[in-house]
């Protein structure tokens, strides 16, 4: 079914090209109290005028899709500075705004690919932000886990018409999910791209793919994300290695410096 959908979707649009869906079911959350708890939901500003959202998944980490996060005509990671994080944005407000430092997308991930099962497999991206967002200003998410018993699953992004508040679709449902692609009925559209798709465990919603590809088939929404948690670790791992190294500081200690002419000066543990 994955393939057909696919198909389906590539015949349409490479992405939901169309207006905004009828009985999509998406609330905007404008007031304070509707983004309570949602706040780790943030807008990418990208340098080339473009956007989509991301979400963070650690105080510095915020997880997108990988089509967010490379510059098309180059294949490479935006640079440094070139992309902007506005966690919980709403009216030209936000909880936190941040720079991005830091890029990684899976290798795997051609940016000028045409969509197909092998590119959204693989469309994720982790983006280190400058600063970390404190978490009593946005508590990020975490990767779900165990079973997914009913399939109902729900979505919180920024899109074209929308991109100034989130709008969330509080339920939602998937249609297939095998060989490593999900696809589900929430509604997506340009700006969607890399939100989560967020499933519940317990009291907290916690994300179980990110939205990679979207559009309508006879009328109805149709998205597709992946399965996260290997890619993730990969990714994270990823991070660590590229992490730009700090520069090292030397302090030269000579011998009878300070005010006393005792000879020889000691570094001792805990002070000197």
């Amino acid at each position: 079914m994955i393939r057909v959908l696919l198909a389906g979707i590539l015949f349409v649009s490479s992405f939901a090209a169309g207006a905004e869906a009828q009985n999509s079911g998406l609330r905007r959350l404008t007031d304070r109290d509707d983004l309570l708890g949602w706040e780790a939901v943030g807008r990418l500003d990208i340098a080339n005028g473009g956007f989509c959202t991301g979400t963070l998944i650690a105080p510095d980490l915020v997880l997108t899709a990988a089509h967010c996060a490379l510059d098309r005509r180059t294949g490479r990671p935006f640079a440094p500075g070139e992309v902007m994080f506005r966690a919980g944005l709403r009216d030209g407000k936000s909880v936190a705004d941040r720079q991005v430092s830091q890029i990684v997308a899976h290798p795997d991930f051609v940016a000028n690919a045409p969509v197909s099962a092998e590119r959204v497999r693989v469309d994720v991206a982790l983006m280190r932000l400058e600063q970390p967002v404190s978490i009593a200003e946005a508590d990020p998410f975490v990767l779900f886990s165990g079973s997914l018993s009913d399939g109902e699953v729900s979505g919180a992004s920024y899109g074209r018409g929308r991109e100034e508040a989130i709008s969330r679709q509080r339920s939602c449902r998937i249609l297939d999910r095998r060989q490593g692609i999900i696809a589900f009925d929430c509604y997506v559209t340009f700006g969607s791209s890399g939100s989560a798709i967020m499933a519940k465990s317990g009291a907290r919603w916690q994300i179980l793919s990110v939205v990679s590809a979207g559009g309508n088939i006879d009328g109805k929404p149709v998205g597709f994300g992946m399965e996260l948690p290997r890619i993730v670790a990969e990714l994270k791992a990823m991070l660590r290695r590229d992490a730009p190294q700090p520069q090292a500081t030397i302090r030269r200690l000579q011998v009878g410096t300070g005010k006393s002419g005792s000879g020889a000066k000691f570094i001792r543990s805990g002070g000197s």
